[in-house]
């Protein structure tokens, strides 16, 4: 199975978020290249918020270009078999935790935001990472900064879009 039948399955199983889970569907029907950055009509993403449920906390990445606390994530690469699997690969990648496992059901939330330069869309398929007890987060070249921040504290460093993706994974754990 191609990345792209994997994304049409797991947007047409999501019951959430109706009429945007429909956006997405229609963007990759009227574009086949809309899983990949190329396209330039806007493309999907794959993230995943990482959370310490044992301490009540999320790691957060201070992102290089767009200077915003966000969830762990980016673009799909040819080497990934599933949006899941990229959104797993993005997280470990970004947090330098080995060893995340993703909440099972699929994702937690579809977030479609723009993009400022180049000016495009990114419709996010935003997943939960449970870290290992024991992780320490080690910081990559894609970011100024990684914190753990408690639950209660996100609404204070991050966008509304993060805060209900710190909602979803809560009512998940």
């Amino acid at each position: 199975m191609s990345l792209y039948d994997d994304a049409v399955l797991v947007l047409k199983g999501y019951e959430e978020q109706p009429e945007l889970r429909q956006v997405y569907l229609d963007h990759l029907a009227a574009h086949p290249d809309g899983i990949w950055k190329a396209c330039g009509a806007g493309h999907l993403t794959a993230s995943a918020l990482v959370v310490d449920p044992g301490r009540g906390r999320v790691l957060l990445t201070l992102h290089k270009k767009l200077g915003m606390w966000l969830q762990m994530g980016g673009h799909c690469e040819p080497g990934d078999e599933t949006v899941a699997g990229a959104a797993l690969r993005e997280a470990t990648e970004e947090s330098g935790i080995p060893g995340l496992t993703l909440l099972p059901g699929g994702p937690a939330r579809l977030d479609r935001h723009a993009i400022p330069a180049p000016c495009h869309w990114h419709l996010d398929l935003q997943y939960v990472a449970i870290a290992p007890p024991d992780a320490v987060a080690a910081i990559s070249d894609e970011s100024l900064d990684l914190r753990w921040f408690a639950y209660e504290d996100v609404a204070a460093v991050a966008d509304a879009s993060v805060v209900r993706l710190v909602e979803a994974a809560r009512a998940t754990l």
